[in-house]
């Protein structure tokens, strides 16, 4: 029996149906077409993936099948291996095309996309595959890149147009394990929800209302919380294209009377995709530092002093009130976020490699190519001559004054006043009596004594860089994970 032609789209972080070349590539093409997404185990095991980024993923597909399900399409899942479900597929199917986007993941991805490539290659399917949010496979400088981004930016969004096509029935399946299957298709409520259309609803909601405050509250824990975008989730996974949010915010018609504040939003819709260019270009940001001299700098393991930040029992009010929050939204901002990493690899002086995979897992909005170039930046390893180390008692009196964000995080300390709320371990032992909050017994003292431990990074680090070794490879910071197309 002759095999059926049919085209397939496979599906990364790209789970929208708007905006979405690879599908408008298949609606256009005259034979029938599969939408596939792999759960695979591989990048499941890896120590970046959480039950969280899995939840989000589930529930996006789940939303797009319900669009899609009055055209008679939808998107088929499999536990797998991507080059396995190819081979299968290929076993019942006669494959013409394969479109999908380019994924600027970790080594991980980079790897399965070619093998995913040689496969396809060795058994003549044309592989197409297309560019995602401005970001150049392939280049070795950004020299000309912001032009090319803003071309992008203001190009045309394509508007998906789907008719009603002819079921597709896959001989295998490759389900997910009873177990995990059970927990993805839960969705806890302290999460943004998932799927486009809740990335249109936060957007519109930005725009008619939130944003005005946003660049007034960008840096407050709380109120960054409805003044921010909130959109990196949807972007992350794909529920937007970058070209979307910036065409909607930028031809708005509150544009003019909020300009400021929504070109500062547009910038770092810029910055989003500038950082994750940067690890196109070398993805060993994720466990090799950029300036290599510092991979010769010591720092002392304190396993008790990570699991202490982990967990939000350091000492510190706001850093703790962070990663508890955190890990129970999957969402906090970005100055907040920095002085997480900050702590750990400063005041703690622990190597960044032994914190970067947490947050990867607690952050709803993962994305390989923002999370490890900003780490290594906020650790100081990158070669620039800027050391960021934050004060977290300063940011804590400056961001969350009267310790409301604190409160609501670390309920222990509600009975705290304000003028004790960032350094409760300084209350008065007859305070703490009167207030029956005795710090050693219903919270934390400090893992560490910030003014001492800033120093102390401070010499190891500054110290460190007169090294003549480092000069050297300050003068060097090369380029070896430089990819060129997989088509090659």
């Amino acid at each position: 029996m002759a095999k059926k032609d049919i085209n397939i789209v496979w599906l990364k972080r790209d789970l929208r149906l708007q905006d979405h070349w690879p599908l408008k590539m298949a609606e256009e093409a005259e034979l029938p077409y599969l939408i596939i997404y792999c759960f695979e185990p591989s990048l499941i095991k890896y120590p970046d993936t959480s039950l969280r980024h899995l939840q989000f993923v589930y529930h996006s597909i789940e939303a797009m099948n319900k669009e899609l399900a009055p055209f008679q399409k939808q998107v088929d899942t499999f536990y797998a291996e991507a080059v396995e479900v190819f081979s299968l597929l290929m076993e019942y199917f006669n494959i013409n095309n394969v479109w999908a986007y380019q994924e600027s993941g970790t080594q991980l991805t980079w790897d399965r996309d070619k093998a995913v490539s040689k496969l396809l290659i060795a058994n003549q399917v044309n592989w197409e595959e297309c560019q995602k949010d401005g970001v150049i496979r392939g280049i070795r400088n950004r020299e000309g890149w912001d032009r090319q981004w803003y071309q992008m930016a203001h190009s045309s969004i394509i508007q998906n147009r789907y008719k009603k096509g002819t079921s597709l029935s896959i001989p295998f399946e490759r389900v997910l394990p009873t177990d995990l299957g059970k927990k993805i298709k839960e969705y806890p409520k302290a999460f943004q929800p998932a799927g486009e259309k809740n990335a249109w609803h936060y957007l519109e909601s930005f725009v008619n209302k939130r944003g005005m405050n946003y660049r007034k509250h960008i840096s407050k824990p709380m109120e960054s919380r409805q003044s921010c975008g909130r959109i990196s989730p949807y972007l992350a996974w794909g529920n937007l294209s970058i070209r979307q949010a910036y065409q909607y915010v930028r031809q708005h018609e509150n544009y003019p009377k909020q300009k400021a504040a929504f070109n500062a939003f547009l910038t770092r819709l810029k910055w989003h995709c500038h950082f994750i260019q940067k690890f196109e270009v070398e993805c060993n940001y994720e466990h090799t530092c950029i300036n290599r001299g510092y991979e010769l700098l010591h720092h002392p393991e304190k396993s008790s002093w990570i699991e202490a930040w982990e967990n939000g029992y350091t000492g510190y009010p706001l850093v703790d009130a962070c990663m508890r929050c955190l890990r129970e939204t999957g969402w906090i901002n970005f100055r907040m976020r920095a002085m997480l990493v900050s702590f750990f690899c400063h005041h703690l002086f622990q190597d960044w490699r032994k914190g970067h995979y947490h947050l990867a897992r607690l952050f709803l909005d993962y994305e390989p190519g923002i999370h490890y170039t900003q780490f290594q930046m906020q650790a100081g390893t990158t070669g620039v001559n800027t050391l960021r180390i934050y004060n977290p008692v300063k940011q804590s009196q400056d961001h969350d004054p009267e310790g409301n964000f604190i409160k609501r995080w670390v309920p222990e300390l509600e009975k705290v006043s304000s003028a004790y709320i960032h350094e409760p371990w300084k209350m008065p032992q007859l305070e703490q009596q009167m207030t029956g909050f005795i710090v050693e017994e219903a919270y934390s003292v400090p893992v560490v004594d910030i003014h001492e431990s800033a120093k102390k990074a401070r010499k190891a680090i500054w110290g460190h860089r007169k090294n003549e070794q480092v000069q050297v490879e300050r003068e060097r910071i090369i380029n070896t994970h430089t990819r060129n197309s997989i088509s090659k």
